[in-house]
């Protein structure tokens, strides 16, 4: 691994640390992302709201970040949903943003709320100071609001998202206008805001490492296994919300079962949708043969699910990039689900997948009885995903990032003259 460079790292991540008595606990994906950080620079700075409530399951210690936390620095800043904690609390917050601007080489801050955004202010906050900064994202959060405001679950929250989806894509659009580089994880979430940046750049935020790619001989056993025949197997991972389409998941498969398709399925996740999930799994006709298990704490056992099935088949609603599908083709498991510009992007020039349209469970039950009929087609499609895997690993995706950012940010003025610095 190269030395980390002569320069310091600002960021802001939104993922919150959860207090347990005086020990900080942070996802295990944020520790990676951390320890990639401090990779790449000398000293990371990483200011990040924190919460009291006890940690969800996913949650460890932080000094899962490993030697590298020597060089992190970890700033938490209250959590502020609401109006009024968020009034009381920015002062204080302001304040310690602007310090750590002055203090830092390169700012980047992650964006995506609108009460409560401490990344949309410390943007504000660059800009004020005429300090050059990147914004990040890594979805379009106003997007997934504004499907809240049709499709969830309590009349109160559609309200709310009804509310704010507008003035939230305003601060987004703001956001990205005022940044000196943009950094947009997927190609949906870089199509959306690419034209508002002075300088986008297409990056990925990825954390599953080049050791956990299915090797060749799995991959070709698999492939080998699927094409024989037997219960096409199917499996989702991610939270079972509004905008990861689980209705729309259920009556692809009850429309593909109908068809004659011998399944097997799995939706392994939380999420507001998961009890009516269960519920229309068990008073379905698919009982006994598609399970929710809930949420898998276990990184292994997630792994493992996607290198057992024959294909995740998933039905995203809103514009966004997600990690499961990079996760997915890493484990061998083609992508079967709707249209997006992120998933068009990782299949289109190796036939990894296939996809259909936005809202269509009809046509996604058809391509599951394709599949189910044509075996040597299903393990061709096995097969690719060895190409659209390549080059899909954390440590190439910060490297990247970490890279643009050196380049592209300008260095501060007080050591633009620095020969030790990095160019």
């Amino acid at each position: 691994m190269p030395e980390p460079a002569d320069a310091s790292l600002l960021i802001y991540a939104p993922v919150p640390l959860h207090r347990d008595g005086a020990q900080l606990l942070l996802e295990d994906q944020a520790c990676n992302g951390l320890r990639l950080w401090a990779a790449h620079f000398a000293q990371v700075t990483a200011i990040m709201p924190v919460s009291d409530a006890p940690a969800p399951a996913s949650w460890v210690p932080v000094e899962r970040v490993g030697p590298a936390l020597e060089r992190i620095r970890l700033l938490p800043v209250p959590q502020a949903w609401t109006l009024g904690r968020f009034l009381r609390a920015r002062p204080a917050v302001r304040r310690l943003i602007r310090d750590e601007i002055a203090r830092a080489d390169y700012l980047s801050f992650a964006i995506g709320g609108l009460v409560g955004d401490w990344g949309a202010l410390a943007c504000a906050e660059a800009c004020r100071m005429g300090r050059p900064h990147a914004v990040w994202t890594d979805r379009v959060e106003s997007e997934v609001t504004r499907m809240e405001a049709v499709g969830a679950p309590r009349l109160r929250r559609r309200l709310k998202a009804q509310l704010i989806w507008r003035p939230m894509a305003a601060l987004e659009r703001r956001a990205v206008r005022r940044a000196t580089l943009g950094l947009f994880h997927g190609q949906a979430t870089f199509d959306h805001y690419a034209r508002f940046s002075r300088d986008p750049h297409l990056v990925h935020d990825i954390h599953v490492r080049a050791a956990d790619l299915i090797p060749a001989k799995a991959l070709a056993a698999k492939a080998a296994r699927a094409g024989a025949g037997g219960p096409l197997r199917l499996v989702y991972v991610g939270r079972a919300d509004t905008m990861k389409g689980p209705l729309d998941w259920i009556e692809a498969l009850e429309l593909a079962a109908q068809a004659g398709v011998d399944l097997r399925a799995s939706w392994i996740g939380g999420g507001e949708q998961i009890e009516a999930l269960r519920a229309r799994i068990a008073q379905g006709p698919l009982a006994g043969q598609v399970t929710a298990p809930g949420f898998l704490s276990d990184r292994a056992a997630v792994l493992a699910a996607l290198r057992d099935a024959d294909a995740l088949l998933f039905c995203h609603r809103t514009p966004e990039s997600p990690r499961v599908l990079i996760e997915a083709l890493v484990s061998g498991a083609p992508l079967i689900g709707y249209e997006g510009p992120f998933q068009q992007s990782l299949i289109a020039d190796n036939g990894a997948g296939a996809l259909v349209p936005d809202g269509r469970p009809d046509l996604l039950a058809q391509e599951l009885a394709l599949l189910h009929r044509h075996r040597a087609t299903l393990a061709r499609m096995i097969a690719a995903t060895a190409k659209a895997a390549h080059g899909h690993d954390d440590e190439t995706a910060f490297a990247h990032r970490s890279r643009i950012i050196l380049t592209h940010l300008p260095p501060p003025q007080d050591r633009a003259g620095d020969p030790h610095r990095p160019r």
